[in-house]
């Protein structure tokens, strides 16, 4: 395959954008809609929530540890049959999660099988994005994770009338059949090469220069703190409102309004990505310092009008985050190692996913309420903006939002010369 000397900024890759669109859409919106089905398992399996809550951060935290594994086999295989297998997986899990007689079985089937299929398909692709945009990195993402917020959306109200009509079992099989989908957003991924990627070394390489990198490890503790509130919504508001009594279907209905906030906040987020001047870190610091004010006042609001507003809060916050979260990354290490990079991140912020749902299900065992959890998860996200402000640049007041910032910019110069002729045209 021939290199090009920068990303293209379009053409093939607004195909990967699609295929992202709904890769996306697989897999967080099926997981941010889990909360239907964790009132379901709490019932069936007369469990505590905390240990019920287990299912959806056990698939989380494999699907980021496990990210570095696809992120490998997409460098050596590249992104295609990589997320197509993971696609199968995630499906199987689905599959055999229908037939679980325990909470054990859904541990393995949906927290390690499905878990690990999304490990194979999340990460790839978004890195294989983030070869194929620069300028217009911030709206790519925006719009390849709107996917997000539509099945979010959608899936709320579709999996609580499926449990109603075919219960918890034959609603997973169907879930399975969606997960299949995978595969075929797999297939429409084509591997970008550039010529920024000889001086990158292997991953081994990669590897060894990241875990040395100050902006990219302090940027990896801020989203794992992030991540540690930022599911809690997504697996227990809806609890939390039938604590205030109210019915199952409005209580779906309230994360469909946080799933259309998120979907708005994401497209606007991506276009003020590529527009606003200054770092991309600003943005991210406003958006994260937002969604943990909204986490931290649900346990206040108690009437109807108050609740939907916080979830209009929350939702947009939410997914306006995103977004820059995922398309700063390449600034500050480069798109070469963007696959090793995204890889190693979402493996360490697995211990946020892994941790952050369990621990509300424990204060709500405790409390009796979920106050403290909200409260808990809101403080872990302004704890996260607060790391964000020691990012490079961040008070610099001139430097463009989306202007990548190759840290091997002057290795590339020296250890890859450009061909004399041609090179402008191509």
């Amino acid at each position: 395959m021939a290199r090009r000397a920068e990303p293209p900024d379009g053409g093939w890759g607004w195909m990967v954008v699609l295929s992202a669109f709904f890769q996306s859409a697989l897999v967080f919106g099926v997981l941010r809609s889990f909360g239907i089905f964790f009132v379901e398992f709490v019932e069936a399996f007369e469990e505590q929530a905390a240990r019920v809550s287990w299912v959806t951060s056990i698939g989380i935290a494999v699907q980021q540890l496990g990210s570095p594994v696809g992120s490998a086999l997409s460098t050596k295989f590249g992104p295609r049959p990589v997320v197509m297998s993971g696609g199968i997986l995630a499906a199987l899990g689905m599959l055999l999660a229908s037939f679980a007689t325990s909470l054990t079985h859904l541990y393995l089937s949906i927290g390690l099988l499905s878990g690990s299929g999304w490990a194979l398909t999340f990460t790839p692709t978004l890195a294989c994005l983030s070869r194929y945009f620069s300028r217009l990195r911030s709206l790519a993402m925006g719009l390849a994770l709107t996917g997000v917020g539509l099945s979010s959306f959608a899936f709320a109200p579709l999996f609580q009338w499926l449990i109603s009509h075919y219960a918890w079992r034959g609603a997973l099989l169907l879930v399975s059949a969606l997960s299949l989908h995978l595969v075929a957003c797999g297939a429409l991924l084509r591997p970008l090469s550039l010529t920024e990627d000889p001086a990158m070394g292997g991953p081994g390489a990669q590897l060894a220069s990241l875990l040395h990198h100050g902006p990219f490890l302090r940027y990896t503790v801020a989203l794992t703190l992030i991540n540690t509130g930022y599911f809690i919504p997504y697996v227990h508001l809806v609890a939390h409102v039938q604590d205030l009594d109210w019915d199952p279907l409005p209580a779906a209905f309230l994360l469909s309004v946080v799933a259309i906030s998120d979907l708005v906040g994401r497209v606007v987020s991506g276009w003020l990505g590529d527009a606003v001047p200054g770092p991309v870190a600003r943005l991210l610091m406003l958006w994260t310092t937002l969604t943990g004010l909204s986490l931290a006042l649900f346990p206040v609001a108690r009437a109807p009008t108050a609740l939907v507003a916080l979830a209009v809060a929350y939702g947009f916050t939410s997914g306006a985050l995103t977004p820059v979260a995922f398309s700063m990354l390449p600034e500050l290490v480069g798109t070469g190692r963007i696959y090793c990079g995204l890889g190693l991140l979402q493996m360490v912020e697995s211990i946020g996913g892994l941790l952050g749902a369990p621990l509300s299900g424990y204060l709500r065992d405790v409390t009796g309420n979920y106050t403290a959890s909200f409260v808990v998860a809101g403080a872990f996200l302004l704890a996260g903006s607060g790391v964000l402000i020691t990012l490079p640049h961040f008070f610099c007041f001139s430097a463009r939002t989306s202007k990548p910032q190759n840290l091997v910019t002057v290795a590339l110069d020296a250890k890859v010369p450009l061909p004399k002729e041609g090179l402008e045209e191509d």
